[in-house]
């Protein structure tokens, strides 16, 4: 048991930035790793053009590396912005615009898990009419991920960095799951179980797991506070993330952490370099 005995990837948005996009997939090689996964690249565009999706796609094979995990767009992430889908207007029609060029980009890179975050509440729109429209985006999200064979996941973020947005808790990350699953009878929404967002919501970590390992898609950590690599805070994440493995989540964690004032090269000191290679 341990981090050994884990799947792990590298977020290429928040580790490796100090270089430009197309040469982060050779760094995490370089590093040990195989798998990657990456926020929506284009947070100006939801529609970049083709030459620019063919060459991140060329970058990533040519670095041997594989990408297991995509962002839908989500707006100005990082930044002010925590989605798109559920902001009424220009935002929710990007996101839209977004579904289809998104997932084909999946299917090329033989990428199996889509996020879509749900976006921030806005001043002046009703809850419950943001709620419905949410409803809506998610399920042609989640048939887009299906026809691509992926599987949708939905996120908790939290209340102290996200203040406006909704979902700040597992329950309330669950509850939409279930209710695009309801909705599509596809059964592929799953949550996105980041430990960083939920320790510093308060939540009990080892119940969470408990509770929702099956309805799990996908892992992501930081050490807290912080959001630095594991051994930089007080979360027990070794710990907890053998908890994870005990209640049947068999998927890869996501490394989506600072790397403080090093390179993100020397940010993976706590890992064995024979624990980075997917397998």
């Amino acid at each position: 048991m341990g981090y050994p005995d884990q799947r792990f990837d590298v977020n290429l948005s928040i580790l490796f930035t100090e270089l430009p996009l197309l040469e982060r997939p050779a760094a995490a090689a370089a590093a040990g790793f195989t798998a990657v996964e990456l926020w929506w690249p284009w947070i100006e565009t939801p529609t970049p053009p083709q030459a620019e999706l063919d060459a991140l796609k060329k970058a990533i094979d040519d670095a041997g590396t594989h990408l297991v995990g995509l962002n839908f767009y989500a707006g100005q992430l990082p930044g002010p912005d925590r989605g798109a889908l559920s902001v009424p207007g220009e935002e929710s029609d990007r996101f839209r615009a977004n579904i289809e060029v998104a997932a084909d980009f999946a299917a090329s890179v033989g990428c199996t898990a889509l996020n879509a975050l749900y976006g921030n509440r806005v001043e002046g729109a009703d809850p419950q009419v943001q709620d419905a429209l949410a409803l809506e985006n998610l399920v042609l999200a989640a048939r887009a991920a299906d026809r691509v064979g992926a599987i949708l996941l939905v996120e908790a973020l939290n209340k102290p960095e996200s203040p406006l947005y909704p979902l700040v808790s597992a329950p309330a990350a669950i509850e939409v799951v279930d209710r695009v699953n309801a909705a599509t009878g596809l059964g592929n929404a799953k949550f996105l179980l980041d430990l960083y967002h939920l320790s510093m919501n308060g939540e009990d970590l080892s119940q969470v797991i408990k509770a929702y390992a099956a309805k799990t898609g996908h892992v992501q950590i930081a050490d807290n506070p912080g959001r630095g690599a594991p051994g930089t805070g007080s979360l027990p994440l070794e710990r907890l993330l053998d908890e994870l493995k005990d209640a049947g989540y068999t998927g890869r964690v996501g490394l989506e952490y600072k790397p403080g004032d090093r390179p993100s090269a020397e940010a993976f000191d706590w890992l064995p370099e024979t624990a980075r290679a997917d397998r």
